[in-house]
């Protein structure tokens, strides 16, 4: 058996999962945010009580919302109780059993990666157009971590000198999270769809009503639904050349915008090698639930 924790900031699910890779059970609770010894035990108790329903003990996988460190702790901005802690090696220990953690983006591109039909794809990039720009890299069905385990972070990358040209020469260089300025995640996620809006029509809007005016016709949100999709082409056919993945999985809230996946074929070539055959490009299968199936396959890929 396969156990897949999600940790977020406000909640952890769990989900187990058989060979065949069918989730079996699930469970969610609230996060303890600020109690590391409280994390423990809750992540202790919800691995005990999925032994008690599975009979045995199964494999453990955790996806953060954030990075392991290359001496075995965490860092977690959103979840402080588990910042700077070795938690894999204590857990590992309350529970009897290794504890692999990998970031929650990496593990929902692993769980699209091992979809029935996806995975005969050797390499697959996935991208999460959410509140920013997250990602990751599977190969031969593994997680691509890199030397930082930042390998997958291509929100952080800065605007293309095409997408200047696009946008203007002029606009703004926003500020990001990550103490740079100019990330793409700025831009292209479901946050940055609405700056743009607002920036050139100062007028603020969500991202929802924009895609209602837009497919109603209003003039606005047509012309900046086309700016939008022309600098996202530029930021993936980046990606596209130097991964050269043979399937490109979209999650978050944008990915609901079908738009996207009549606009991207047609756009992207301009941006590639003329040598260059477009991937596949999909919307993400597993929703909210990628994120657990990911964690759980953590294990899977690795042969346990």
């Amino acid at each position: 058996m396969y156990y897949g924790f999600d940790m977020g900031g406000t909640k952890i699910e769990l989900g187990v999962f058989d060979a065949k890779r069918q989730r079996l059970w699930q469970k969610r609770v609230s996060t303890p945010r600020d109690d590391y010894q409280q994390l423990l035990a809750v992540l202790c108790d919800l691995t005990h009580e999925a032994d008690a329903f599975c009979g045995t003990q199964g494999a453990v996988g955790i996806g953060i919302p954030g990075l392991p460190n290359e001496d075995g702790t965490l860092f977690t901005a959103n979840v402080p109780a588990a910042m700077g802690q070795p938690l894999p090696r204590d857990l590992s220990l309350l529970i009897g059993r290794e504890v692999r953690v990998e970031n929650d983006a990496n593990c929902f591109t692993l769980s699209e990666a091992w979809d029935d039909e996806f995975r005969r794809y050797p390499t697959v990039l996935g991208i999460i157009l959410g509140t920013g720009v997250g990602g990751g890299l599977i190969v031969d069905g593994k997680v691509l971590s890199g030397r930082n385990s930042i390998a997958g972070e291509f929100g952080h990358l800065r605007l293309p000198v095409d997408a200047l040209e696009v946008l203007g020469r002029d606009i703004p260089r926003v500020a990001c999270g990550c103490g740079h300025y100019g990330c793409i995640e700025n831009y292209i996620s479901g946050r940055g769809f609405e700056w743009m809006y607002s920036h050139f029509y100062q007028h603020d809007l969500p991202a929802q009503r924009i895609i209602a005016h837009y497919q109603a016709g209003e003039p606005q949100a047509v012309a900046h639904v086309d700016r939008f999709l022309d600098v996202l082409a530029i930021c993936l056919g980046n990606l596209l050349t130097i991964i050269d993945p043979h399937l490109v999985v979209i999650g978050g809230g944008l990915s609901n915008f079908a738009v996207l996946y009549q606009a991207l074929p047609q756009r992207l070539p301009a941006h590639l090698l003329r040598v260059a055959k477009l991937p596949r490009i999909e919307q993400a299968r597993y929703g909210d639930a990628g994120g657990v199936r990911g964690a759980a396959f953590l294990n899977l890929v690795n042969g346990n």
